[in-house]
Order: structure tokens, then C-alpha cells, then sequence
């Protein structure tokens, strides 16, 4: 993996680190580059692996972000969440310039979806 040049980091800081979800700047081998402020506080950080943050040894599941990398375009996915007992809106978008560099977060929509598609307790 190639350093990461500091526009990159520095432009992933301004437009996310106000945002108020978690955010993600993440290489192609799954290598957190950065990560916002909300992020941070949630003890996520630069240079482990995302899918570490679930104890998994391999990208997640529903993972879009290969798909995201060789379609040059963002992908968003929909689904519960069993670990945060929440339905997320989950996008992955490149950066644009860099090859093999995405922005990956995911805002909870729980309460705006419709109670039959949260799981039954």
C-alpha cells in the first residue's frame, strides 16, 4: 500500500469530521487510513483493518466496498444490523482521483423504517 498523500487526509478531515455518524477512509486491502471525530471517540483508528472491528478475520458480510472500487462509483446497502441492533443505511464511495481509496459509513435509519422489516423479538 502507497502512503496515503496528506490532501487526501487532510480533505477527508474537512468535509467528515463534523459528521455526526462514524466515517471511515479505508484502502482496498481493508486498512483504515482515517477515520473522523465520532469515529475516534468510538476508540476506531487508523492503521487496523475494518473488519477487525468485528473480530472477523475477513471483510464483512454484506461488504461493498470491491464492488464500489471496480465500478468507480458509491454503492449503498440496507439492512439490520444484529451486532447494533440497528437498520443501517450503509454507503461506499471511491475517492475520486485515487484508485484504491472509499469513504465507508452508515447513518441508523431505525426509526424510519417500517416495523415489518425490524426483526421480531
Amino acid at each position: 500500500m502507497d502512503e496515503v498523500k496528506q490532501h487526501v487526509l487532510d480533505s477527508f478531515h474537512l468535509m467528515w469530521d463534523m459528521f455526526p455518524g462514524p466515517v471511515m477512509l479505508v484502502h482496498a486491502s481493508r486498512t483504515i487510513l482515517a477515520v473522523n471525530q465520532v469515529a475516534a471517540g468510538l476508540g476506531i483508528c487508523a492503521g487496523v483493518t475494518c473488519h477487525s472491528l468485528s473480530a472477523s478475520s475477513a471483510p464483512c458480510k454484506g461488504c461493498l466496498a470491491a464492488k464500489a472500487l471496480r465500478q468507480g462509483t458509491g454503492v449503498r446497502s440496507t439492512a439490520w444490523s444484529q451486532k447494533s441492533r440497528k437498520f443501517m443505511d450503509a454507503f461506499w464511495s471511491p475517492v475520486a482521483g485515487e484508485k484504491d481509496i472509499y469513504v465507508h459509513f452508515g447513518n441508523d435509519i431505525t426509526e424510519f423504517v417500517r416495523a415489518e422489516l425490524l426483526p421480531q423479538e
